[in-house]
């Protein structure tokens, strides 16, 4: 085994040929939600185990299986990374009080963490950004949700390469008897159920519907659908989104096996999903939790909210041909000699406070060496200093990119040249 310290495993670098493109999408993102009036806030990747155990639910993957849990050792509480970001928003706001004044659009973004067998578009350590709405009852916001990812898509160069999902779960009696019948419709055939179903049989067996498992598909299929045991005023909710749906010309499937894996989703759920990432063709996903704020110890408030998977964005964005360059310096300033190295040094500095991105060589070497640097880094201009010029105070400028003559300017006359493109 190599002695080599290398990064755990599935939990990934972000280098700096990669980071263009990381760059244009959370630039995107953040113009977008400002012109829906989210505001960002930002928690720590750390919480108390329990808050994910009373939010997503003890009988589900995440807790079950996927979150790294450890014994804090200074006091012995048990802490986990965060495997989402809902959870710790809900505890946010609550803790803080933040609905005292009115709902709350919030918006968030980082890392996230659960412990699952790596492969493409799926880590375990991910990015995500949230969208979180609360104190807002109906659907209107639903709508809002799912208008304004379309609207993303759009702004992405996405909108050919997803389509979206949408399923209503009802209310809290409408799930009991799609409970209740689903166990029944289960017991029945529980000779063909898996490890995981019979595990979950009587927990959860809501989430047996979401199962993978090729054989189980047609047991699925046929069991209880939730639909069937809606009441009036969650189908009129679900209604409602689809006409809002349908009136923003955004076209939709209804799936009624889509049940989402936490335990905190109330009314309506969806997914926008792609074909171009295998198995891991989730991009994005969400729904309406109107009664975990309660759940976690606030005052009730209705809210919904989703997410999305940073890298399997990024991994359909490049899949689409997008490809945006990295940062470009205006300036690499070549320097040859020890007083050129210092009127080098003040000259970078006065192309800085101009708002120029200048480039300073450092650590020595020709002016041919130095010279293919400039070319090799993109950057508009070299700007080329000797002795002879910082004895002048003066610099020679020479275009890289495009046609041009190079001259020499004196340091006040320097920012101009570069800047007048």
């Amino acid at each position: 085994m190599s002695d080599n310290l290398r990064a755990v495993r599935g939990m990934n670098d972000i280098l700096p040929g990669e980071i263009a493109l990381w760059q244009h999408f959370e630039a995107t993102v953040r113009a977008w939600l400002a012109g829906y009036g989210y505001q960002e806030m930002r928690t720590p990747i750390l919480e108390h185990t329990g808050l994910f155990k009373r939010a997503i639910g003890e009988v589900t993957d995440i807790v079950e299986k996927e979150m790294y849990t450890f014994v804090d050792e200074l006091n012995g509480e048990s802490l986990t990374l965060r495997p989402e970001g809902t959870a710790s928003a809900v505890r946010a706001v609550v803790e803080h009080n933040m609905l005292f004044d009115g709902g709350k659009r919030l918006w968030y973004q980082g890392p996230m963490f659960r412990h699952e067998r790596p492969q493409k578009g799926r880590y375990r350590q991910f990015h995500q950004v949230g969208i979180e709405a609360l104190g807002f009852a109906g659907p209107d916001m639903d709508i809002e949700h799912l208008l304004m990812t379309a609207r993303l898509w759009r702004q992405l160069g996405l909108a050919g390469f997803v389509r979206l999902e949408i399923n209503t779960l009802g209310g809290a009696e409408s799930r009991a008897r799609h409970r209740q019948k689903l166990i029944e419709y289960f017991e029945a055939r529980k000779d063909q159920l898996d490890e995981d179903a019979q595990r979950r049989l009587y927990s959860n067996p809501l989430r047996i519907l979401d199962t993978k498992n090729p054989a189980m598909q047609g047991l699925v299929e046929a069991a209880p659908k939730l639909i069937d045991e809606l009441d009036e005023v969650a189908l009129a909710h679900f209604e409602a989104v689809k006409q809002g749906l349908a009136a923003a010309g955004i076209a939709y499937t209804v799936n009624p096996r889509l049940v989402r894996g936490l335990d905190y989703y109330n009314y309506t759920v969806f997914e926008w999903v792609t074909d171009k990432l295998g198995a891991q063709g989730t991009v994005c996903a969400g729904g309406r939790y109107d009664g975990l704020v309660a759940q976690l110890g606030g005052k009730p408030a209705p809210a919904c909210g989703y997410a999305m998977g940073v890298e399997r964005l990024l991994a359909l964005m490049a899949e689409s041909g997008q490809n945006p360059p990295g940062a470009v310096a205006d300036a690499y300033l070549v320097n040859v000699g020890e007083a050129a190295s210092r009127f080098a040094m003040t000259a970078a500095e006065a192309l800085r406070d101009a708002g120029l991105k200048a480039v300073l060589h450092c650590g020595g070497g020709s002016f041919k060496s130095q010279m293919k640097k400039a070319d090799a880094s993109g950057a508009r201009y070299a700007v080329i200093i000797g002795d002879d010029e910082a004895a002048a105070g003066e610099a020679s400028v020479k275009p890289l990119r495009g046609e041009g003559q190079q001259q020499r300017v004196n340091l006040a006359g320097l920012a101009a040249i570069i800047s007048k493109e």
